[in-house]
């Protein structure tokens, strides 16, 4: 039973951060003159990229300023930031790199640090792992005398890199070194594949002879000198074999006639050259690097009652909830977490009702209604962006393309004017562009989703309750939402909600902060002569005079009538298609091809909530459309399928689509998607084949029929709503882990909840006390010790497992030595 909990843990990984800017890039080889140097930066998990930026076009100090987010769906040793210049003619060419390893990673978290950049070395790019089983055994020469000999077994590799995009051609090399000596063996050469499997032992004889009395000692000086050295290579025939990484074992760690059998991690060369720190220029980084243990369900069981129990709690401000929120306030990513699992259980909208009233409560003016950064502001924020991901993209993602893709100059600034820029046509163009996101958004309430409806309308009604004889409030209740905080966040920030692939060109990012500008205002409530007193700029104040402001609030009006009105609203459908991820993939081709012809080809992959398609270039015809509820399966294919990794297939009504992602993550998020967008087809298939059918046999099975039923279970899929699909047990982990690290902050709180119930005069608790928010503290005293219990209940949990982690398997490898 153990056997099965310990196989239910999840070790789940995430980063997000900021390239934020270079500065003082150094020259780099080649045709590219330093004051023409254009540049771009990429992130690679080891050796394989994952994410790159725009090119910054004749920068020494570019300012990228791009975000990042994605999981991390393998383990990996080092996380990497490259700086390439870029070429017209010849590859791009190396500037320099940050490499952090990943036990370094929890250093920098959640700041911004400058790193110097440091050369990129070829004997540096390693990744990888390596299984190998040793032994140090005695043996009797011919003359009668004890001598020791050394047998290593190379068994497998796991991950190597990929060479050129492909899978390489690995072989070992095996050596015993030390003073005066180094013997070498190598193994056979492994065909395309980055896990090869070697399955070949060596045997080294260790010079120094002993007398059968001789009491054997692996303590001995020149044993403590030797070390097995393994070293791995990618076959390049005619060209020089690179080097993929090595690692070394100290022969004094093997114990006589025992097997040493362990997994070690492949490190860089000792003596790769390093540059001086300020040769090449520095790179300021944001990073925060997650890595949550996720135990079996039932452990959470307990934290999520407790939790999902906060609507109901009297005063809200008792509740584990809340409680999370209020010590944990300066840290954005608290209420995350909270939020995924209060939707998924549907308890959301109660929860954040209460907690809108309470701050309603201590609000004193209607006209700063929802405008502080509170725990209900955050909650509402997070759960607009969790469930308005698909609304946002219908309503402004066809208006932002055009913005972004048209390039209008719309600068009104007349100090910021270029030469030769007409201030009239710029307003116009600015104008046409205010207009059409403008109707975008008020004609959109058909989209909305209803969840948002919901919130909405009990913002309202708690909006004309708190403030009676005001007849607007109930409008900028949820204005400010809507518009403040949603829409014209998006559209100053496409990037950071899905709507563009790169953050805009500044020319492109300083229109849509005029659009956003603008658009705010316009969605606000108030008289004319206050929204154009909330503009400190005269140009500003002259445009904004432009539009008919009866008529605008009139659509306004409307649109927030429609959004949160008391009638329960039905969730309309998406009427248009929603592209929910493109991208550039190498595709398998579907019929036969003639001999000699490439069976992978580039295409452009796009998928809607409608379609799968693919095309020979983005923005060409679909050379080929899967209607979505055709597909019955998505699933990955095994490497040695097409020697070429991460690969997945779409199984639809007629052959498989076999599908080679660029990468690791972006396999994985198409993965993800694809499952997420037709888990609910009908005809979903039960079992799959991991491989392909080639020969007259399917080569996982070798069953000889094409149409034989697959030999492996399908990935299990919720029938849920897309948008709520949440792991809740994730979910709690990162709340466990976030209350842990607030561990001292929660001893505060308790005892200013003891303190409180015990002194019934003025309050005098200290400065410290004041920063929470406890209105009984008996009830938020007894939250609080339920909540210490559960949380010492599964630290117990982590410790009971973490105890029986093996060093050295292969979740856990043993970091290499290096030369």
């Amino acid at each position: 039973m153990a056997e099965d909990d310990d196989a239910k843990i999840r070790i789940l990984q995430s980063l997000r951060g900021k390239i934020c800017e270079a500065k003082n890039l150094g020259s780099v080889s080649g045709p590219n003159r330093q004051r023409d140097l254009c540049t771009f930066c990429t992130i690679s998990l080891d050796q394989e990229e994952v994410f790159r930026t725009k090119v910054f076009d004749k920068s020494v100090c570019p300012f990228y300023g791009e975000d990042f987010y994605f999981e991390i769906p393998r383990p990996f040793q080092c996380l990497s930031f490259y700086v390439y210049a870029k070429s017209v003619f010849q590859r791009d060419l190396p500037v320099g790199k940050v490499s952090i390893r990943k036990d370094d990673l929890c250093k920098y978290s959640g700041k911004e640090n400058w790193f110097s950049l440091q050369t990129v070395d070829p004997n540096s790019e390693v990744q990888g792992k390596v299984h190998l089983e040793m032994r140090l055994s005695e043996v009797i020469t011919e003359n009668g005398s004890t001598g020791q000999h050394i047998s290593v077994r190379i068994i497998e590799c796991k991950e190597l890199p990929l060479i050129s995009g492909q899978n390489c051609d690995p072989y070992a090399t095996v050596s015993l070194v030390g003073p005066a000596r180094s013997d070498q063996k190598k193994t056979k050469v492994k065909k395309k594949t980055s896990n090869p499997h070697f399955e070949e032992t060596f045997f080294f004889e260790v010079t120094r002879s002993y007398s059968r009395r001789t009491q054997f000692n692996v303590e001995e000086e020149d044993i403590e000198k030797l070390e097995i050295k393994v070293d791995l290579w990618n076959n390049e025939n005619l060209a020089q074999d690179v080097f993929l990484g090595e690692t070394r074992v100290p022969v004094k760690i093997l114990q006589s006639d025992h097997i040493h059998k362990a997994w070690y991690l492949l490190q860089p060369k000792g003596n790769g050259n390093k540059s001086k720190s300020d040769d090449l220029g520095s790179l300021r980084l944001k990073l925060t690097y997650i890595e949550d243990t996720v135990l079996p369900s039932a452990c959470y069981t307990p934290l999520c009652t407790l939790l999902l129990k906060s609507p109901d709690v009297k005063p809200i401000s008792a509740s584990a909830a809340h409680i999370l929120g209020d010590i944990c306030r300066e840290r954005y990513e608290v209420v995350l977490p909270m939020v995924r699992l209060l939707l998924h259980n549907n308890r959301f909208v109660p929860f954040v009702s209460a907690v809108a009233a309470l701050e309603l409560d201590n609000t004193q003016e209607a006209n700063t209604i929802f405008r502080g950064n509170s725990l209900a502001t955050r909650c509402i924020d997070d759960m607009m962006k969790i469930v308005g991901k698909n609304y946002l993209s219908v309503t402004l993602k066809p208006v932002i393309d055009e913005i972004c893709e048209s390039n209008k100059t719309c600068e009104i600034d007349p100090i910021k004017l270029k030469e030769g820029d007409n201030v009239e046509v710029n307003k116009e163009n600015l104008q046409g562009y205010v207009q059409k996101v403008f109707s975008s958004i008020t004609q959109s309430s058909s989209n909305c989703p209803p969840l948002m409806c919901d919130v909405f309308r009990s913002l309202r009604h708690l909006a004309c309750k708190r403030f009676p004889g005001d007849p607007h409030v109930q409008y900028s209740a949820v204005s400010s939402f809507v518009f403040l905080r949603f829409f014209a966040v998006a559209v100053l920030s496409p990037h950071s909600f899905q709507l563009r692939s790169h953050h805009p060109d500044p020319e492109i990012s300083r229109t849509l902060t005029l659009i956003s500008k603008t658009i705010q205002t316009l969605g606000s409530w108030g008289s004319l002569s206050k929204k154009l007193s909330s503009f400190k700029e005269t140009y500003m104040y002259d445009f904004f005079k432009s539009f008919q402001e009866e008529k605008c609030i009139e659509k306004v009006k409307k649109f927030l009538d429609e959004i949160s009105s008391n009638v329960s609203k039905e969730s309309s459908g998406l009427e248009d298609a929603v592209v929910l991820k493109e991208g550039e993939v190498q595709k398998r081709a579907q019929g036969r091809k003639p001999p000699g012809m490439k069976t992978f080809k580039k295409r452009w992959l796009r998928l809607t909530n409608r379609e799968l398609s693919y095309h020979k270039h983005k923005g060409k015809d679909a050379d080929r459309t899967i209607n979505v509820k055709n597909i019955r399966a998505v699933e990955k294919v095994d490497e040695s399928a097409f020697n070429r990794k991460n690969m997945f297939q779409v199984v639809h009504s007629e052959k498989p689509l076999y599908v080679q992602a660029g990468n690791c993550v972006e396999a994985s998020e198409w993965l993800e998607v694809l499952s997420q967008v037709s888990r609910c087809n009908e005809g979903r298939l039960a079992t799959f084949h991991p491989s392909n059918y080639t020969s007259g046999a399917w080569q996982c099975c070798q069953s000889l029929s094409s149409n034989a039923p697959g030999c492996k279970p399908c990935t299990t899929t919720m029938l849920a709503n897309l948008q709520l699909d949440i792991d809740c047990d994730r979910e709690a982990e990162r709340i466990f882990s976030l209350l842990s690290a607030n561990d001292t902050k929660l001893q505060s709180m308790e005892d200013a909840c003891a303190s409180l119930a015990v002194y019934q005069g003025p309050q005098r608790e200290p400065e410290e006390y004041s920063k929470f928010t406890i209105q009984e503290p008996k009830e938020t005293f007894h939250t609080l010790k339920q909540l210490r219990n559960i949380m010492e209940e599964l630290q117990r949990q982590h410790n009971s497992r973490n105890d029986v982690r093996q060093y050295g398997s292969l979740d856990n490898p043993i970091v290499g030595k290096t030369s």
